[in-house]
């Protein structure tokens, strides 16, 4: 047997430790075109920011591999895949064969289409190696520009403030990120952060990146020129299915896999941002970019890959955000829709914000800002569908809490862990 894995963050990792609850000695081979230890991705904002340092980003300690009889390959682009001869061809013309192949290809920045992109100290947000460069133009006083006010997005201008730096922030929405946030919080996160000298320009588009060989400002739609001295691209992320183009796997914005995460083509296999795993609160396959989910679906493709046969079908998105002064948490439905009650809470003078999405007697859905501590109930309540409608009235509650739960429910819950 022969595991290759193509990817080296949480997927990589799950697979790995799924692999080895079966199989204690089979090679396995990580190949990754980046040149570091198995890391965190979404520490990149905290690392900019001073938060963290690069030794704390890891996701494993740095004997990982050793333990694991991992073989790594680091800094090394695989071009493609021969499904048909079990090979992965790597940018240097090597090739790796498989018996098993997992694909954790993870995401990949949204890159528009802009004139003048190509100039220097025009930046994306999602890798290490992006930060590092930022990190060398973002000195106290500087001046950047972040075009998308998406997830992505906000965590770089919170890094960028910590830095000094003084932000204006270009998206095309009518608000700070529609997908997650409606009204009431899109402003009080808009609100947190122009208390930070974040200038906030929404409804417009940049038309082209100015300067000569290195970027020097914008021009919007319309024609105003904003200058600054560098810029960060952050409009989100998509999967990274570039590897699997033109062959017969089924892709659609990911690749599309079953509960046990196995492709449509034999021994083959994808787990987390590149997959389309299922959504059991949305009732179909769908992108979950989120590290628990990545791992887990990871996981499950590793014991597969080493004969086991598991599943994984509860997964849903979630979201934990602090930005600047606020507390985010976020989990499963995000929009109004057919069917779903809302019920909402805001304490306006405290920026408190609390909102459910109950469908059919369950809790589907929760945003909830600076006051969080009862996420891990909500995420339960979802994750177990419970019936909710004997205590739905008391969600909101600020005394909501475990003791607020039905006795037989604690007890379930108590037994289970």
């Amino acid at each position: 047997m022969n595991y290759v894995i193509i990817g080296n963050s949480v997927a990589a990792v799950g697979a790995v430790e799924g692999i080895r609850k079966h199989d204690k000695s089979s090679p396995i081979i990580i190949i990754s075109d980046e040149p570091y230890h198995t890391y965190s991705r979404p520490l990149i904002s905290y690392y900019l920011g001073g938060k963290v340092s690069l030794e704390n980003m890891y996701y494993r300690d740095r004997d990982f591999y050793r333990k694991n009889l991992v073989e790594p390959m680091l800094g090394v682009k695989a071009q493609q895949v021969d499904f048909d001869k079990k090979e992965v061809i790597l940018q240097d013309g090597r090739r790796i064969n498989y018996t098993k192949l997992l694909i954790a290809t993870g995401g990949k920045p949204l890159i528009p289409p802009l004139e003048g992109i190509d100039k220097q100290n025009v930046f994306n947000f999602s890798k290490l190696d992006d930060v590092k460069q930022i990190e060398k133009q973002a000195q106290a006083g500087s001046t950047a520009i972040v075009v998308g006010a998406s997830f992505s997005g906000l965590k770089a201008v919170e890094a960028l403030v910590q830095r000094g730096v003084r932000v204006t922030v270009i998206d095309i929405m009518d608000r700070i990120m529609p997908r997650v946030f409606d009204e009431i919080a899109s402003q009080i996160a808009q609100k947190t952060l122009e208390k930070y000298n974040v200038k906030i320009l929404l409804k417009t588009t940049v038309e082209k990146i100015i300067g000569h060989d290195a970027a020097s400002g914008v021009m919007l739609k319309g024609g105003r020129k904003i200058s600054c001295d560098f810029i960060v691209l952050a409009m989100g992320i998509r999967c990274n299915t570039d590897l699997v183009k033109g062959t017969r796997m089924n892709v659609n914005r990911g690749i599309i896999v079953d509960s046990r995460m196995q492709t449509n083509l034999p021994d083959v296999y994808a787990a987390g941002d590149v997959a389309e795993g299922y959504n059991f609160i949305e009732e179909k396959n769908a992108e979950i970019p989120i590290i628990p989910n990545a791992y887990k679906q990871g996981e499950t493709a590793g014991e597969n890959m080493a004969g086991a046969d598991k599943t994984f079908d509860k997964g849903f998105v979630m979201n934990s955000m602090p930005l600047l002064d606020l507390s985010i948490v976020s989990a499963g439905v995000s929009a109004p829709a057919q069917g779903i009650k809302i019920k909402t809470i805001f304490h306006e003078e405290k920026d408190i914000y609390k909102k459910f999405y109950i469908k059919d007697n369950n809790l589907v859905g929760y945003l909830l800002i600076n006051d969080i501590d009862r996420a891990g109930i909500y995420t339960d309540l979802i994750r177990r569908k419970v019936d909710v409608s004997s205590f739905e009235d008391s969600l909101e509650n600020d005394g909501f809490g475990f003791v607020s739960l039905p006795k037989f429910l604690r007890k379930q819950i108590m037994l289970e862990g």
